[in-house]
């Protein structure tokens, strides 16, 4: 159930499905490219940017403008935006949940 809410959350904000369930068979979408993994360090919570011991990530500060909410108005996480375009959604723990990859690049750039 945690799940699905998170699901329709990471929806509302245009995200991909939790990565872990992620079954684009495009590349660029995949959790195998370095790009979108959380073994990439912009996509990680070891980076300050994405922890939850930032305050401006933190669901003890009213003024967040990144928090994910359920259906019901309860905060279940928060969502952030890689250099490289990926949206990370993390929940209030920190556990990256879910990304939506970056916008596709033409070729030749």
């Amino acid at each position: 159930m945690r799940t699905a809410m998170i699901c329709a959350a990471c929806l509302a904000l245009g995200a991909a499905a939790p990565a872990h369930a992620e079954t684009s068979l495009d590349y660029n979408a995949s959790p195998l490219n370095y790009q979108n993994s959380d073994l990439n360090y912009d996509n990680s919570p070891l980076n300050y940017r994405n922890s939850p011991l930032n305050y401006d990530n933190s669901p003890r500060n009213l003024n967040s403008s990144n928090g994910i909410f359920d259906s019901s108005g309860k905060r279940i996480g928060y969502g952030g935006k890689a250099p490289s375009g990926v949206v990370n959604v993390f929940d209030n723990d920190g556990n990256r949940v879910g990304y939506r990859p970056a916008p596709k690049r033409g070729r030749g750039r």
